[in-house]
């Protein structure tokens, strides 16, 4: 199975003006390599760093040092650790899709239109809002609230727009931060099962969750980070 990420000595610092540029420290020697349709789990307490090295990856934070090596599609090397933002844009837009906790939406924007707005980029608008209906059908939507605005739904609707958002472009690379943790059990087997699916088509997965029941589904190993350090990897 070939490589798709090489984590490689990385630190993250943060300077904290308001306490006249105090520094603190978030990931130290962070290292890990990952393979093609592999998923892993990053667990830990809350404060242990994993959403810090999530947004590392993504490119939300500059890492401080170290190196962060995504292999792309057609073959070549991207250092998210020191790549351009301009690099970074074009890596997003081909290869990585970052899903947040919580739904960020324009605001008057009908939910169906949100969920199929980066897959019109490749398909004909009819083609996308097909698929994106099929995601909310499994995902127990009600239809009479597709087209209505994000801000309207509960906290679980909205995340399960969210998490529809992002999967429905069957990403090559997907960032997902607790992506069941306001669901049922029934609705959160079936997203995890849609996640399942990207995996079988070669689909990288890096997941943060404390849910043991979505993690034992769907992880096939846990990095386990404490203070900004991995303590350990383990197989689940």
């Amino acid at each position: 199975m070939a490589t798709i990420l090489e984590v490689e000595d990385l630190h993250k610092e943060f300077k904290l003006h308001i306490l006249g540029g105090k520094r603190i420290g978030a990931l130290e020697a962070i290292s890990f390599v990952m393979e093609e349709g592999e998923i892993i789990g990053l667990t830990g307490k809350s404060g242990a760093g994993k959403s810090t090295l999530m947004k590392c990856i993504y490119r939300t934070y500059l890492p401080s040092s170290g190196s962060i090596r995504l292999r792309t599609s057609d073959g070549g090397v991207a250092d998210l650790a020191t790549a351009t933002e301009h690099d970074v844009l074009g890596v997003r837009k081909s290869e990585m899709t970052y899903c947040a906790q919580f739904l960020q939406a324009i605001p008057r924007v009908p939910a169906i239109e949100v969920v199929c707005e980066t897959l019109r980029q490749r398909k004909p608008r009819e083609d996308a809002l097909r698929i994106a209906r099929d995601c909310f059908v499994r995902l127990g939507l009600p239809e009479e609230l597709w087209d209505a605005y994000p801000s309207t739904f509960s906290g679980g609707e909205q995340q399960r727009i969210n998490i529809s958002r992002a999967i429905i472009g069957q990403p090559r690379f997907l960032l997902v931060d607790e992506p069941t943790a306001s669901l049922d059990l029934k609705t959160k087997d079936a997203v995890i099962d849609m996640m399942l699916e990207l995996k079988a088509h070669g689909t990288s997965i890096i997941l943060i969750t404390h849910d043991e029941h979505t993690l034992r589904r769907m992880a096939d190993r846990c990095l386990h980070l404490e203070a900004g350090r991995i303590l350990q990897s383990v197989a689940v």
